[in-house]
């Protein structure tokens, strides 16, 4: 048995009636989202041809997985759970946006490493007043289209959420008191006298912090990887998104959307609730 799950605002009842007879399998409606059960394999060339020419989201959800058995969410921050990337949005207050977004886009398609990444960005930053993260926090930071529908739905699954992130604390933090998170991980910034010192404190937060973090979180909660969840749009999310029974590129890269289950182009971040199988 495979599933097939359909959504989208462009999604019509119709397009999915005709998607369930190309692969001869029973569909179900539900609401905000379809899914279609098909005896035995889906056809991946005739999947990733529906994928290209549709303009709403189709994703098989890996085989042995089951939505009703997920406990655990952990989710990127810059670029997925919110719409900015937060260290290009700080560069802009000393005119450094540029050189810093050039590098934050290298880091997110693969070609540097991110560690490497985030000293070159973070020493860019250096002098830097704490009005500036203020600033970026209360004016620029908006939640991505879909957030707090996916958290309430979660929450009402009992299912935990982190946030993981190469960004830093002084976010993820006011993000988790504001949005009920259960748990967070981030980078934190050195000040010296009220100012950036173009430092990170302590270790850098990179791909294999986010991946450790996920199954510490697993072992804690005593269940098992293949019921977490995660959910990223960049290179340094593909390691903890390996680690998880559910893997979801989010309006990621190419290099992400290659490699994860799943993955949400149409949707916001209430298709999540689509592929767990939760009414929204």
């Amino acid at each position: 048995m495979a599933t097939l799950v359909l959504q989208g605002p462009r999604l019509t009842e119709q397009e999915a009636v005709t998607l369930s007879h190309s692969f001869n399998g029973r569909l179900e409606e539900h609401k905000g989202y379809y899914r279609i059960q098909v005896d035995g394999t889906v056809d991946p060339a005739k999947l990733a041809m529906h994928k290209q020419q549709e303009e709403f989201d189709i994703n098989l959800l890996p085989a042995g997985f089951d939505p009703a058995q997920v406990k655990l969410l952990v989710t990127d921050m810059d670029s997925t759970l919110i719409s900015i990337e937060c260290i290009d949005e700080i560069a802009d207050f000393i005119d450094v946006k540029p050189q810093v977004s050039e590098i934050t886009e290298a880091a997110m398609r693969g070609e540097i490493d991110f560690e490497t990444s985030l000293r070159r960005r973070i020493a860019l930053l250096k002098g830097l007043e704490p009005s500036a993260l203020d600033h970026v926090y209360n004016e620029c930071l908006a939640l991505n289209p879909g957030a707090k529908q996916m958290l309430a739905g979660l929450k009402a699954r009992d299912i935990k959420t982190t946030l993981v992130s190469g960004g830093f604390t002084y976010f993820t933090e006011r993000l988790k008191e504001r949005l009920g998170l259960d748990y967070t991980l981030a980078n934190v910034l050195e000040f010296e006298n009220g100012k950036l010192t173009g430092e990170i404190h302590g270790h850098i937060v990179g791909a294999e912090a986010k991946a450790d973090f996920l199954l510490q979180k697993c072992e804690e909660l005593n269940i098992d990887p293949s019921q977490a969840v995660a959910m990223g749009d960049g290179a340094n999310d593909l390691v903890m998104m390996q680690r998880a029974g559910l893997s979801i590129a989010y309006h990621a890269k190419p290099k992400v959307q290659d490699q994860a289950h799943a993955a949400l182009n149409h949707c916001g971040l209430e298709g999540v609730l689509g592929l767990l199988n939760i009414n929204m």
